[in-house]
């Protein structure tokens, strides 16, 4: 390879962990892979395994198939030899519900914490599937916008990844009319990772957070957050407005709010963490100014972790 090819081929991949240089680069597709490659590298593993096989669908008999995947109910209803095909079912699966209310827009000083959240679905997804596990996808606001069932076919990847690129935040959060809607379509026990701000009121989210565990999911929380909504560092008088209520604009002085401000937040986070923990939750806070290889990378070796330990 000359070395004008080798440069080419160095420059099409991002050269810097930063998530704002990530999401900059844009190929959302090419960027989540590399990121997994370095995960992959440093031997992280899923801690989900299981192997079985599920019936597909029917096909016609013919000379030479096994007589014992002959369904002879099929026959003695339609006079006519069918096959029952099955395949091997992949290890787990996952569904990624991808919040993209309008407050997922926020950015401060880095991403926007869509652009992380879209950045974190897109590598969840390729790591699940290197792994031989099923991905499906649901993203929501108030409502369901896009849902994609589970599956571990080849295509997934580059069909996820269009359908969050496809897609920008839009009307106001409302996790527990989605998950309602979705709870049945879930089947059995699965993996289910929520990726949001959590920006909703609290009481809906545990009573929500208790649907999904009583159906027997394992539930991972990751929430999106801006370092700016830690630490409102806002000084001179500044106009406020309510991303999920376009129309609702206020201006304050912030040091006079500031002091509230942080205690409310600290409340609301605190108690979040806490209803997670009792549920038995995986709850990880994110910030979008850590690089997505640090946040991935420590939850897969803790969930590692805890799953040799329960061996």
């Amino acid at each position: 390879m000359s070395d004008g090819s080798a440069d080419a081929v160095e420059n099409s991949r991002p050269q810097s962990d930063n998530p704002a240089d990530l999401v900059s680069f844009g190929h959302l597709e090419l960027v989540a892979q590399q990121l997994v490659e370095g995960l992959l590298m440093g031997r992280h593993r899923s801690p989900f395994k299981g192997s079985s096989v599920e019936f597909v669908e029917h096909r016609e008999y013919y000379p030479g198939d096994e007589l014992r995947h002959v369904d002879w109910r099929a026959y003695g209803k339609t006079g006519r030899y069918y096959v029952k095909e099955f395949e091997d079912e992949t290890n787990l699966k996952a569904t990624l519900l991808v919040d993209c209310s309008a407050s997922m827009k926020y950015a401060g000083h880095s991403v926007s914490k869509f652009d992380y959240a879209r950045l974190m679905a897109a590598s969840l997804t390729w790591l699940l599937l290197s792994q031989r596990d099923s991905v499906g996808l649901v993203t929501f606001d108030s409502a369901v916008r896009v849902q994609m069932r589970p599956s571990g076919r080849r295509e997934t990847f580059r069909q996820l990844v269009e359908a969050l690129q496809q897609t920008e935040p839009g009307d106001e959060t409302s996790i527990a009319t989605v998950v309602e809607s979705l709870l049945p379509s879930l089947g059995r026990r699965s993996l289910v990772i929520l990726i949001s701000d959590c920006l909703d009121d609290l009481d809906d989210l545990r009573t929500t957070f208790q649907r999904i565990r009583h159906a027997r999911h394992d539930l991972v929380v990751f929430r999106i957050v801006a370092p700016e909504e830690e630490t409102f560092p806002f000084e001179r008088p500044t106009q406020f407005r309510n991303l999920e209520d376009t129309g609702h604009r206020l201006l304050v002085d912030p040091a006079r709010l500031q002091r509230e401000y942080l205690k409310q937040y600290q409340q609301f986070s605190q108690r979040l963490e806490h209803e997670c923990g009792s549920l038995g939750i995986d709850y990880r806070r994110i910030l979008t100014s850590e690089p997505l290889r640090t946040s991935l990378g420590n939850w897969l070796a803790e969930r590692n972790a805890r799953a040799g330990q329960r061996r």
